[in-house]
């Protein structure tokens, strides 16, 4: 379990390595589609697609897995390690191909958010004074209401000279209660 884990995780950097890579320049894409695709089929000059680079999920599952497997066939046969003949082998292989294909759905979050993040610092402290400028008024607003419902509502006392006077006895009496 714990070598599974670590090549989870060496996986994960694998795939977010090959996303970064694809994501400046995509030269074994092109020249794959120069070798596979007729003139008219090409891809354009400023198409910047990849292999993982701005695919959707089946392409890039394919490529992954098909990586993956070229090496493991690699490693098979070259070295005296057994890939597809165990249980480990094979849960590394699959171990590797899920946290390669995750790396790169991480890659690409965190390219994404990096470039939202460069496109909005230029507006970003003019909305920062917005939101400040807004919440003083907010604020003002607050004062200035609660002042107001404070004066209104604080009741005048009445001037009735006679209730204040007599007691609570005496009342009772004027009203024939007791």
């Amino acid at each position: 379990m714990g070598l599974e884990l670590v090549i989870f995780i060496a996986a994960i950097l694998f795939g977010i390595f090959i996303y970064w890579r694809e994501s400046n320049g995509n030269g074994a894409y092109r020249f794959l589609n120069k070798i596979v695709n007729s003139k008219e089929l090409q891809m354009s000059p400023d198409n910047p697609k990849g292999f993982v680079f701005k695919q959707s999920f089946l392409p890039r599952l394919i490529f992954v897995v098909s990586l993956v497997l070229v090496a493991a066939l690699v490693v098979e046969f070259l070295t005296p390690l057994a890939v597809f003949s165990s249980y480990n082998g094979i849960s590394a292989f699959s171990s590797f191909a899920v946290g390669t294909l995750l790396g790169t759905y991480v890659a690409s979050f965190v390219i994404k958010t990096s470039e939202i993040v460069e496109e909005k610092s230029d507006s970003l402290g003019d909305m920062v004074e917005e939101a400040v400028e807004k919440g003083k008024d907010f604020v003002e607003d607050l004062k200035s209401d609660t002042t107001e419902k404070i004066e209104e509502s604080k009741p005048e006392p009445e001037t009735n000279d006679s209730t204040e006077q007599k007691s609570a006895r005496e009342r009772l009496k004027d009203k024939g209660l007791m």
